[in-house]
């Protein structure tokens, strides 16, 4: 007679797996950035942007790369749509601003559909080190004001993502 081989099978994940300590908790809370934050990073750096007289696109994403929101002002180009996006969601893919990715651009990772390794996209933190999101921002005559203008955007909210 055979055995269910199923029953072996889970026995030797669960063993392999290990036992569940007290402190591999089986919820894990996670803080996420508002659509009400995420406008006001957006709004805020599409204002500097404007302040210098450049129209860009401003792409909030929260911490898994997903889009909350994304602004493109006036008369920027359509384009920066989708790469403001990519600069977003490779910021907070990488938990690093996108103008320290430069190198891994020609690289394997640097050519994964999705991500663009180009300045212009920055991490959000709460409480100094909690990736809550990120910003992308495309537009510009250079990758440099991009990153300036996502950076003000961030000021927006810096005070209150602070307090978190």
């Amino acid at each position: 007679m055979r055995k269910p081989i199923i029953p072996a099978a889970i026995a030797v994940m669960l063993t392999l797996a290990g036992p569940l300590r007290a402190e591999d908790p089986l919820v894990v809370p996670v803080q996420r950035l508002s659509l009400a934050a995420a406008s006001a990073v957006a709004e805020g750096a599409v204002a500097e942007c404007r302040a210098r007289g450049i129209q860009v696109a401003a792409t909030v994403v929260d911490r898994d790369g997903v889009v909350l929101v994304t602004l493109r002002d006036t008369i920027a180009a359509p384009i920066t749509v989708p790469i403001s996006r990519m600069k977003a969601a490779t910021a907070a893919n990488f938990n690093a601003p996108t103008a320290d990715l430069t190198a891994l651009a020609d690289t394997a990772i640097g050519r994964v559909d999705g991500l663009l390794m180009a300045a212009g996209g920055v991490p959000i933190h709460a409480a100094g080190s909690t990736l809550v999101g990120a910003v992308g921002v495309s537009g510009a005559p250079g990758g440099e004001i991009d990153a300036a203008c996502a950076r003000a955007g961030l000021a927006a909210i810096a005070e209150d993502l602070d307090m978190l």
